[in-house]
């Protein structure tokens, strides 16, 4: 191994479980902070391990309403702010600036959590004006990320969903959402549920680097087999695709994932808004620097030449040939995995919804 027996892809001058490898500045101060060699090497050592602090987060409202034309739902549920998985390729890192924190190492060590999300929940469906559609849960941030354990937030949001009979589509790349297999057969049976499973890559070792603190590839391909078998619809994201490091999985990603039982599938190209783009490379010149300028000359390849581009339509999967060859072997593989053309599930039933289910219990306070 080069550097003296030290593993390519576990290099100094990281922290031991972490994605991102520094804390970029917040894009809305004024003052920034640089790092300094003193001499004695603490720019190029390994870094000390950091602890994930939780900080209690007052939610004005549960749910967030979005009027993107590119994105297949118009409000979504976050319990959480900050992702301890620690993906580096997460488009909401930049997110965490909102809050003065750093979408870099605060994003997966800072984590807010909103413990009155649920109730405020049950208020806004209980509204007599709502009018309910498929709400997602975990659109920004997963919420079965590690502190879900001990915080229970995204179970809570789920009973009061199946309470009221509302739809829901929820987006992990963790194993933790195993525990609630018993709420979401029971809304499977109404046709109030789909699990969105993000896969990313079956090597593990690249999984580690990538998300170092997610499920394990084959451990998310048997979330996604006893989901399937619990009758819950399960379809698979292989997302991001990143140019020259994942890329060549895609059709192997969407092949076990429909041997698993998955009933769709979908893919993103790599994004990279905001402060993603020095975070990304500074990880990929970290961990791969052997091919980080191919890596990023392939992506402004998708992107009309720049590392990014929000324009709606193109943003999930850039432009180029790249990017049309892409497209090309995803709707290949779709069709030898036999899965559905372009992916798009059946939609889930807003008619059972009951938006007086708290009624009996209000008149008991």
């Amino acid at each position: 191994m080069p550097d003296g027996g030290h593993h390519p892809l576990a290099p100094r001058g990281f922290h031991k479980g972490r994605g991102a490898v520094s804390n970029p500045q917040v894009r809305f101060e004024t003052q920034a902070a640089e790092a300094f060699d003193d001499g004695w090497g603490s720019l190029v050592e390994e870094m000390p391990a950091l602890r994930t602090t939780l900080t209690r987060e007052a939610a004005k409202s549960a749910l967030n309403y979005n009027d993107s034309p590119d994105i297949g739902f118009d409000r979504s549920l976050n319990p959480y702010r900050g992702c301890e998985h620690g993906c580096v390729y997460c488009f909401a890192r930049p997110s965490h600036a909102y809050v003065g924190l750093s979408p870099g190492l605060d994003f997966e060590t800072k984590i807010l959590f909103k413990p009155d999300m649920p109730e405020i929940l049950a208020r806004e469906l209980s509204k007599p004006g709502y009018r309910p559609k498929p709400v997602t849960l975990g659109a920004n941030t997963d919420p079965y990320q590690p502190v879900e354990r001990h915080q229970g937030l995204t179970r809570r949001i789920l009973e009061v969903l199946e309470r009221f009979n509302h739809p829901v589509s929820i987006v992990t790349k963790g194993a933790g959402v195993l525990r609630d297999i018993d709420i979401l057969a029971r809304m499977a049976q109404r046709n109030l549920v789909r699990v969105c499973i993000s896969i990313t890559t079956l090597d593990a070792r690249l999984a580690r680097v990538m998300e170092p603190r997610a499920a394990s590839p084959l451990r998310r391909l048997e979330v996604v087999r006893q989901l399937s078998a619990a009758g819950v619809p399960v379809a698979v994201l292989a997302a991001p695709m990143i140019p020259g490091i994942n890329d060549a999985e895609l059709e192997k990603i969407v092949e076990a994932s429909a041997r698993a039982g998955a009933t769709s599938a979908g893919y993103v190209l790599l994004r990279l808004p905001l402060e993603l783009k020095q975070i990304f490379e500074e990880w990929l010149n970290q961990h791969f620097p052997d091919r980080a300028a191919k890596v990023l000359a392939l992506v402004r390849q998708t992107r009309g030449g720049k590392l990014y581009d929000s324009a709606f339509g193109q943003r999930w999967t850039g432009q180029g040939a790249y990017a049309g060859v892409l497209a090309q072997r995803f709707a290949l593989a779709l069709k030898r995995a036999g899965l559905p053309e372009r992916s798009r599930p059946a939609p889930l039933d807003c008619g059972h919804f009951n938006g007086r289910a708290d009624d009996r219990q209000l008149a008991l306070l």
